[in-house]
């Protein structure tokens, strides 16, 4: 879908990186910045940034199950006021994630941009690598904090605790091995899992991720005995869990072809993205039209009509 090469957009004809197996290849994200609320350096020695109201942006999509984690953190958080938010168009064509001001699209007010590959541009013009979503952009120094959504989440679970209308932990010490275990396979094969097997360009490639898929989501629904799933309180594991979930049924059981079952299917599932949807802010973090949007007309190879189903409908 394209990519910027010594700080010059290309644009390439795979719909997604792929290895000599056919399993897709997720790119890693290029900058690693951390907040921290004193500016100090991040727990494994990344460049520190002062946590501050008004100081820094997000740019997101709608339909990014990735940077929709980000969006669930802060309306729980209650940051809408002091960390605002830009939303890129939900179709990405030739020059990756544009900034239309239609179909949901906001425009970019911060830095005036057509692209956010021209942001990643201006935090590093020389930068060889993806442009993805969830952006974390400083304002006062011009730059990019992260494009690293699992840091970003913790990022505002600490450092913004104090700066949000509702605190919160969602990452207890207590609890912090358990979450990991869960993150851990739910990342691998769940939350990645869905595009290894939508992306696959060999049977054997989405069989072995659809298998994943499947094992991974009968796995939770066994063991989501109480309301959530680490301990008696919402953590990280049910937001990350959460916005796969979301997308399942309107997206990748169809568009993924991970069609073994539903989520209607899995009643404690279902029951578990109700609960979280149900939560002060998060519902209105939700656009089934602009994820639906986005994967059914940005993936030609998979799609090639970009007609966008009408179904079906959703339990939440």
């Amino acid at each position: 879908m394209g990519m910027l090469q010594d700080g010059t957009w290309t644009s390439e004809t795979a719909v997604a990186p792929t290895d000599d197996t056919g399993q897709f290849q997720r790119a890693e994200s290029g900058f690693r910045g951390w907040l921290t609320a004193d500016g100090r350096d991040g727990p494994d020695g990344q460049p520190g940034f002062r946590a501050e109201a008004d100081r820094y942006h997000l740019y997101v999509s709608l339909a990014c199950p990735w940077a929709h984690r980000v969006l669930v953190v802060r309306a729980l958080k209650g940051l809408d006021a002091v960390l605002p938010v830009t939303v890129v168009g939900p179709v990405m064509g030739e020059q990756g994630w544009s900034f239309t001001a239609e179909a949901g699209g906001t425009g970019d007010p911060v830095n005036g941009a057509d692209h956010l590959h021209q942001v990643y541009a201006l935090a590093d013009p020389g930068m060889t690598g993806k442009v993805t979503v969830p952006v974390l952009w400083d304002t006062v120094g011009k730059t990019i904090v992260s494009n690293e959504s699992a840091d970003i989440i913790r990022m505002l679970n600490d450092a913004f605790d104090s700066l949000g209308a509702r605190p919160g932990d969602y990452y207890p010490s207590a609890l912090r091995p358990a979450i990991d275990a869960v993150n851990d396979r739910v990342y691998d094969q769940l939350n990645n899992g869905v595009y290894r097997a939508g992306f696959a360009t060999s049977q054997a490639a989405y069989d072995e991720a659809v298998s994943g898929v499947f094992d991974t989501l009968d796995w939770l629904e066994a063991g989501l005995e109480g309301d959530w799933l680490v301990g008696d309180t919402l953590t990280e594991a049910d937001i990350r869990l959460f916005t796969t979930l979301v997308r399942f049924d309107p997206v990748y059981h169809g568009h993924f072809k991970c069609n073994v079952r539903r989520l209607v299917d899995y009643p404690r599932l279902r029951a578990l993205v109700r609960r979280i949807a149900d939560l002060p802010g998060v519902g209105d973090t939700i656009d089934l039209d602009h994820i639906k949007t986005h994967y059914y007309r940005s993936h030609p190879d998979i799609n090639p009509s970009g007609i966008i189903p009408l179904g079906p409908d959703t339990p939440f």
